[in-house]
């Protein structure tokens, strides 16, 4: 709790306690034949109508959190959740926002993806591309099928999971493999890729990081590509800003999105709106 609490004292004692029973071995340090990882961090401007959509949703969210924060203070975390998803919705696609407020709307992620994935599968590579929304899988689809890129997808509602892994691994299988980040994210072999796309950021970063090991493990040959993408001028540029700042205690006692948020100060939540 004190570590929830932003006390990094509590954490460094933790840590001291725990170094002597912990044995603790890196896959750099375990896979050392590995090809090399390189993770770039793509920005994407937001088109005005994006934009403006972005706007009414940050200053709805605002109020909404700063009334929270007022009245119910430390234990207001589901109120800045539920702002907070909205907001990152409308960075993604605004179609995802309920009351079809974003329909019609532009999706910068979403064009370049698209440009991505284009010159990726025009040169022979193999891509996964995450995201923590199913509803955001399905408007890529839709993209994808206007660009005629053939696809498999995995998530919670997939049935033969073995089929469809099976399905891109072959050498004439799909080129593009969309992936729910919870049920994609641990546990699956998938080196047929060479590069990855997250489409929003997660809370924890090493959930990302698990992610992008479906095709930077044991048996890949090539080197692999992550991309990460943020929409410019939003939340999500300082979630990458507090997620550095937080990397010590994620890495010591986080391992879901309610702890990040319960580790932000006040003033820390004001300034993601």
């Amino acid at each position: 709790k004190p570590m929830e609490a932003g006390d990094r004292k509590a954490g460094d004692q933790l840590r001291a306690r725990v170094r002597p029973y912990v044995l603790r071995r890196l896959k750099a340090q375990v896979a050392t034949e590995l090809p090399p990882l390189t993770e770039i961090v793509i920005r994407c401007p937001l088109e005005a109508p994006q934009r403006r959509v972005y706007d009414t949703v940050r200053l709805a969210a605002r109020a909404d959190v700063q009334r929270a924060l007022a009245e119910a203070g430390r234990s207001s975390t589901m109120q800045v959740l539920e702002a907070l998803l909205r907001m990152r919705q409308a960075c993604c696609d605004p179609a995802l926002l309920p009351g079809n407020m974003g329909e019609d709307v532009g999706a910068a992620k979403l064009d370049v993806m698209e440009e991505l994935l284009v010159e990726l599968v025009s040169e022979g590579h193999k891509a996964l591309v995450f995201s923590q929304w199913t509803s955001l899988l399905d408007r890529a689809e839709l993209r994808l099928l206007e660009l005629g890129i053939n696809w498999v997808r995995l998530d919670g509602s997939t049935r033969d999971r073995q089929a469809v892994i099976d399905a891109f691994q072959a050498d004439d299988g799909p080129p593009v493999f969309l992936l729910s980040l919870k049920a994609g994210g641990t546990g699956l072999n998938l080196t047929a890729a060479d590069y990855v796309l997250h489409l929003d950021p997660w809370w924890n970063p090493a959930v990302e990081r698990q992610a992008t090991d479906r095709a930077h493990r044991i048996g890949q040959d090539k080197p692999v590509v992550s991309y990460k993408l943020i929409a410019e001028g939003t939340v999500e540029e300082r979630i990458l800003d507090l997620q550095e700042a937080k990397r010590g205690l994620a890495e010591a006692a986080i391992g879901a999105e309610g702890g990040f948020v319960k580790a932000l100060s006040a003033e820390e939540l004001r300034s993601l709106f």
